[in-house]
């Protein structure tokens, strides 16, 4: 493994633990690599709307069994994905089935956090506005002064080396080191990474996120250098523990997204 592994890593030691495990259910008929595809679809839409996209940049992947994973194809707009353009590769980064070609950062990035982090079952990776700003600051964290940045108590790794593209295995590998035992990775000079146990999980923490580090950075601006609030640790704590039981708010987001696509953009979840 490259030297590059003894970069600096700053981890928040608590941890949440979930009051309820992710919901199994799916569509009827749909075998779990459609229901996979459909998922995707929605959140890179709907993450296009919502401006968290980069171009045709930045990638989703999710695990659908030993070795197997789905992602976003190479050179698609997320606003133009749909189920059908999702590819299913293997871990050393084979097309299995699909219509497009695979990015390489893509796959040396979700590879390497995939086989590293069992907890990762789908990641998200973007270079969304706010939360990539505090990656810009010399020290940038999350500051526990509202309540959108609770939920994300004990969850967040902050990885303060900036070593580059990723295009090897040695780059891949020491980004996915840097997330262990975290949902959350703040990774320097670059962008975030969300990961979960289900994709509408895994999508209502990347939303939130974003919203926090949004009022985060609208509070430091209007503060004008006057301190931004701070919640006690106690209640930080508690009502973090709060959110993670109220998971079902997560699953909800997501049906209410597909529906939204269906009325707006009829098409979006074909499978051929």
């Amino acid at each position: 493994m490259s030297s590059k592994l003894s970069g600096q890593r700053q981890l928040e030691t608590k941890s949440v633990k979930n009051q309820q495990s992710p919901s199994k259910e799916q569509d009827v008929g749909l075998s779990a690599i459609d229901q996979g595809r459909i998922d995707l679809a929605a959140v890179l839409r709907w993450s296009a709307r919502l401006g968290l996209n980069e171009g045709v940049c930045n990638h989703y992947s999710l695990e659908v069994g030993p070795d197997r994973y789905l992602i976003n194809p190479q050179g698609l707009h997320w606003s133009e994905v749909g189920a059908a353009d999702v590819l299913l590769i293997d871990g050393s980064g084979n097309v299995l089935a699909g219509r497009h070609s695979l990015e390489p950062t893509a796959f040396f990035i979700h590879s390497w956090i995939h086989r590293m982090n069992p907890h990762a079952r789908c990641i998200l990776h973007t270079h969304m506005p706010y939360a990539t700003a505090l990656t810009l600051v010399e020290g940038g964290r999350v500051a526990w002064c509202n309540q959108n940045a609770l939920r994300f108590r004990g969850r967040i790794a902050y990885d303060d080396v900036y070593n580059g593209l990723a295009l090897d295995d040695d780059e891949g590998q020491r980004i996915a080191s840097q997330l262990t035992g975290a949902d959350v990775m703040f990774m320097a000079s670059h962008g975030v990474t969300v990961v979960g146990p289900t994709v509408a999980w895994a999508f209502d923490d990347l939303y939130y996120l974003e919203r926090a580090c949004m009022h985060q950075v609208l509070a430091t601006q209007a503060a004008a250098g006057r301190p931004l609030r701070s919640v006690p640790d106690e209640l930080a704590d508690r009502v973090g523990q709060q959110i993670a039981g109220e998971r079902q708010q997560s699953d909800m987001f997501l049906a209410s997204i597909k529906r939204m696509l269906d009325r707006e953009e009829p098409g979006w979840s074909a499978l051929d």
